[in-house]
């Protein structure tokens, strides 16, 4: 996809091209992007589905088994859903890995991640790089991820109930132009989220009506319970603004993407949260 997370971004632009790996960026909408990205030497294909901005998907069936008529290993980023709400290897995917630092954890405490597909292959994983590299998690930190996963379902449950709730009433906002949430039948690729995903989480966008970049600002610092933070997956609900990057002469009111806004959806009342995004609107006229 061309449009992955940052980090990874720069694990593909920076770190392999030192061992003489190359990447090709493509928009992965239609399995015709990746049948034309296919070179001679490619060896892996890299998917994010949903990624954590415009929630892009990729068809994971198709990938599959474009993928494995090619001899291609493919693994997929599933952070956005975590693994109750997708499962990527029941549609063909090699390896499925999600940060268990949001949704596992649960609570904005712990680092960690999860690498999962069939014993064969993480076996040979673990017995070469794994060990290699001492990324081996630290026993606290697996004792507070157990904590989570514990509670991870009726979490998930009451994440994803409250994000319907929130979603729907960003959608009436007179402020709202519009909002990108998988889930959501306005969303393009409304059909295949629901083939794929059991369930959306609490991760959403919106396009705020906008002249400048210091009214999404005034929005963002006139939110008192809402943080401004570039984390999800916890208890607390946060918002970032795509414009923080950018300095106030670079603001384009006429590209959608300066005006975006993510939003996720912690453990908090709905009423709660609607109540601080209305108070924060009233105060960016």
């Amino acid at each position: 996809m061309d449009k992955p997370y940052t980090w990874t971004q720069r694990l593909f632009d920076v770190v392999l091209p030192r061992f003489n790996v190359n990447t090709t960026y493509i928009d992965g909408s239609q399995i015709e992007d990746f049948e034309r990205a296919i070179l001679p030497n490619t060896t892996v294909i890299y998917l994010e589905s949903p990624n954590s901005w415009d929630y892009k998907l990729q068809d994971l069936s198709a990938v599959a088994d474009l993928a494995k008529s090619e001899n291609i290993v493919t693994i997929i980023d599933n952070s956005y859903c975590s693994p109750l709400f997708q499962r990527p290897i029941e549609f063909g995917i090699d390896l499925s890995m999600q940060t268990a630092t949001k949704y596992i954890g649960g609570h904005s405490d712990t680092l960690g991640g999860v690498l999962c597909g069939r014993k064969e292959m993480i076996k040979k994983i673990f017995d070469s790089e794994y060990l290699n590299i001492g990324s081996g998690i630290q026993p606290f930190n697996a004792w507070l991820l157990i904590r989570g996963l514990r509670t991870l379902q009726v979490r998930l449950e009451r994440i994803t109930r409250t994000t319907d709730i929130v979603a729907s009433y960003l959608k009436r906002h007179s402020k709202v132009e519009a909002i990108l949430f998988p889930l959501d039948e306005s969303f393009p690729q409304y059909g295949l989220a629901k083939k794929q995903m059991r369930g959306g989480c609490g991760l959403l966008s919106f396009y705020m009506y906008s002249q400048t970049r210091q009214k999404i600002v005034d929005f963002c610092e006139s939110l008192k319970h809402i943080m401004m933070a570039v984390s999800w997956g916890g208890h607390e609900s946060l918002i970032l603004p795509r414009c923080a990057s950018l300095e106030p002469e670079e603001f384009d009111p006429m590209n959608k993407d300066h005006r975006m806004l993510r939003l996720y959806i912690g453990l908090e009342d709905a009423d709660y949260l609607i109540a601080d995004l209305e108070w924060a609107f009233s105060k960016s006229l």
